[in-house]
Parts: structure tokens; C-alpha cells; sequence
């Protein structure tokens, strides 16, 4: 019977283009190198693996303005224990959608008028998943995106005290059925998930094509029904599930 025989060794990562202040992160990988098969010896090569991650920027670069209507925000860490003080594994941390803007772009043209960016440095936000341009700069992950990204401005640890930002709608989820309407119980794995909600809180508009604010005819207090797959869903302290999502999303007002 052929045997075979792996060895692991270290291999560089592929070496990529690099531009001035900017390269790419690396990681270096494992690869087999000499298969031994029926007593003979051959020897495979394998393309080095490279993995995309943050963009770095050089350590001699001391500032990063964005441009246009774009915002700089310091990624918050991902937590590493439970309330309860379990350390968590990195698979089981939860990807960071929060951080502190540090710096923001000068404002975009709408119309005629020049809109400025209306979130300032210092302010804790709530940004969209999958959004942005991660960088690694000053020594910590920061993300590159559009101020309409940011879902709105979170000064405490509840996202219940969300402020949307926009035309955006924060809503508390109302909870599942407990039963079918034959009166069975159901199980967690066959309940629904709902998409009907109280509206707990409104952004302040969109801009129309003069950039200013039009009002969002959807009110606080108002129970509604809105699209199953749209938003970011959201954990209150209370367990309690909450979405935000674009007013365009809310389909209807129920009463």
C-alpha cells in the first residue's frame, strides 16, 4: 500500500505591487512540501496564499483626511468575554458595526448647495454591514465610508437610545408567535420571524435635490410592517430584537 508523508513548511507570502504609503497585509501560510509516494520522492510547489485584510498605510503618514462626503470612524474592538465573563473564541466574536469618527470629509454639492457633513469627530456611530474601506492606520483598524452608510449615533451601550440618522427607522421587533392559530405550541426553530414592529425612533429626512431635509411621514409609536429582508438587525440589553432600515423599506402602518 502507498504511503504518504506530508512536511509542513513555512513559505513567504506572495509578494503583491505596492504603491507609495500603501500596501497590502499578508499572512504567511503553511504548505506541503516533499509527498513521499511508494518510496519515491517528488517534490510540489504550491502558489503562495495571500490574504487580503485592512489596507495599511505607511507609519509615516500622520494624518488621513476623507474626501467628499466620506467620514473616518475608529473601529470598536470586538468583544472578548460575555456579560457573563466567558472568554470568547475570535470565530465566536461578533464583527464590530460601531466606532468613534475621527475625522470627516468637507461636504458634497446637491443641487445648487453645498452640503456639509452633519456628523462631527467625536461622535459615536452605528455603521452598515459590509460598508466601507477598512484601514489600518495609527496603529488601529479605522473604516473609510459614506456619511449615508452610518445608520446613526449611539452614545450609550442600549441600541434601544439609537438616533437614526437620515431616512432611516429604528424599530423594536414585535415577538414571535407562540402558537400556530390551531392553538399547537410552537418551536424555536419553527417560529417565524416577524416583520412587524413599533417604530421606536426616526432620522430626520432625506435630502431632496435642493439638500435640504424632507420629513419622514413614519412616527414613533407607529406599528408597521416592513420588508423581511431589508436593514441591520440589532440585540438590545433587554434581549429585546431591534432593525433599522430605510423608510423606503417600511411597507405599511397598521392600526
Amino acid at each position: 500500500m502507498a504511503t504518504a508523508q506530508l512536511t509542513a513548511t513555512t513559505i513567504s507570502a506572495k509578494i503583491l505591487p505596492s504603491f507609495e504609503g500603501l500596501r497590502p497585509s499578508t499572512v504567511r501560510v503553511l504548505s506541503a512540501a516533499p509527498l513521499r509516494t511508494g518510496g519515491c520522492l517528488t517534490q510540489r510547489s504550491f502558489h503562495a496564499l495571500v490574504v487580503r485584510a485592512a489596507t495599511v498605510v505607511a507609519p509615516k503618514y500622520t494624518s488621513l483626511k476623507p474626501l467628499g462626503d466620506r467620514v473616518l470612524v475608529k473601529i470598536k474592538i470586538a468583544e472578548e468575554k460575555t456579560v457573563g465573563g466567558i472568554l470568547l473564541p475570535t470565530t465566536a466574536q461578533t464583527k464590530p458595526q460601531g466606532g468613534e469618527v475621527v475625522a470627516v470629509g468637507e461636504g458634497r454639492t446637491v443641487g445648487k448647495n453645498k452640503v456639509d457633513v452633519s456628523i462631527k469627530t467625536g461622535t459615536q456611530v452605528v455603521y452598515s454591514k459590509y460598508t466601507g474601506t477598512e484601514v489600518e492606520f495609527d496603529e488601529s483598524n479605522h473604516l473609510i465610508l459614506k456619511e449615508d452608510d452610518i445608520i446613526g449615533i449611539l452614545d450609550t451601550d442600549d441600541v434601544k437610545d439609537m438616533k437614526p440618522l437620515n431616512d432611516r427607522v429604528l424599530i423594536k421587533v414585535a415577538e414571535a408567535e407562540e402558537k400556530t392559530a390551531g392553538g399547537l405550541l410552537l418551536t424555536e426553530a419553527s417560529k417565524e420571524k416577524p416583520s412587524i414592529g413599533t417604530v421606536i425612533a426616526v432620522g430626520p429626512g432625506p435630502l431632496d435635490e435642493e439638500g435640504n431635509k424632507s420629513s419622514l411621514s413614519i412616527s414613533p409609536g407607529n406599528t408597521v410592517l416592513y420588508s423581511r429582508y431589508a436593514g441591520n438587525d440589532f440585540k438590545g440589553a433587554d434581549g429585546s430584537e431591534y432593525i433599522a432600515l430605510r423608510a423606503s423599506d417600511v411597507m405599511a402602518v397598521l392600526s
